[in-house]
């Protein structure tokens, strides 16, 4: 009994440090990108689905390009970056891994198809 106290405390002391993001609705983001002027939004999908279209000024780095080397487009770690993908798997992998890479200010937008604006190509 004792050994799986022990196991139990260890296991959520290590959840308690795990960095996070925050998942947000579009509708939310539209607001934020409204008032916030100093902000990343990241496509991470693939080149081809981000040239079929993308948000107005989003730059494309795909998910499975993210890893735990510092990524030359974003350099400052406390930036407001938006991350989404197609449809808020990816974004939010992507999210993840940003954030276990000390990234303050990542918000997950979900999928590209709930963005209620016209793309841009």
């Amino acid at each position: 009994m004792l050994v799986l106290f022990i196991l139990l405390a260890l296991l959520t002391g290590c959840n308690e440090n795990r960095a996070t993001y925050v998942s947000i609705s579009t509708d939310k983001a539209v607001e934020m990108m409204e008032t916030e002027s100093d902000y990343i939004i990241l496509d991470v999908r693939t080149v081809d689905e981000y040239n079929s279209g993308h948000i107005k000024g989003a730059i494309n780095y795909p998910n499975e390009n993210i890893n735990d080397a510092v990524l030359d487009i974003l350099t400052d770690k406390d930036q407001l970056i938006f991350v989404y993908c197609r449809s808020g798997n990816r974004s939010k992998a992507a999210s993840q891994k940003l954030a276990n890479m000390g990234y303050t200010n990542i918000v997950e937008i979900g999928g590209i198809n709930s963005w209620p604006f016209d793309l841009e190509y």
